[in-house]
């Protein structure tokens, strides 16, 4: 695939598979794979805090989104990126590729458990907690709903398909995306 310079947008709900899509499409293709829950949790990490301290911290500071989604927005000024987070789709507007990945949630309960290796029922209260805090976050910063998949060009049920089948499914809309469809990001180019 020779495309010039691709910026991809990979968004889901913990547990959906964001993270494994996005290191198989780095590896596949060779992008580079910013993650903006690694950012969250680094910040958490210097702050001294769990993700779940830092998460209701981050509720009543502002600056705490925007940092991580500026950082977000900046790196999607390089070629051949693929950038994770939960409003990537929304802050990265001129995206070549906006994915969203989904899937029950007892279903991502589950993988959420056995990979912080908690219970099921643990799993499925931080996750409802934790949803619920940035649905209100997002709405009262930016005003979006991350219930709104309209911006999305491919949303993938995980629960039908494994990683492997995930990354078929996007590898394929990569390979065949039009060269049109990146007219907008050369445009923009031109124009800053």
């Amino acid at each position: 695939m020779s495309r010039g310079c691709l910026v991809i947008t990979v968004s889901g709900l913990a547990g959906s598979g964001t993270t494994t899509l996005c290191r198989n499409l780095a590896r596949h293709y060779g992008f580079k794979h910013i993650y903006a829950g690694l950012i969250f949790r680094q910040m958490a990490r210097e702050m001294g805090m769990t993700l779940q301290e830092f998460q209701r911290y981050a509720e009543l500071h502002p600056e705490i989104d925007r940092e991580v989604d500026r950082r977000q927005v900046e790196a999607a000024n390089e070629c051949n990126v693929v950038i994770e987070g939960r409003l990537a789709g929304w802050m990265v507007k001129h995206a070549d590729l906006k994915i969203w990945l989904d899937a029950p949630i007892m279903e991502r309960a589950k993988r959420v458990a056995k990979r912080e290796g908690i219970s099921v029922e643990e799993a499925f209260v931080r996750i409802a907690e934790r949803e619920k805090g940035n649905r209100k976050r997002y709405l009262n910063l930016y005003g979006i709903d991350i219930e709104d998949k309209s911006i999305y060009d491919l949303i993938i049920n995980t629960a039908h398909w494994g990683p492997d089948g995930v990354f078929a499914i996007v590898k394929a809309a990569i390979d065949h995306l039009s060269p049109a469809a990146t007219w907008g990001r050369k445009k923009r180019k031109e124009v800053e």
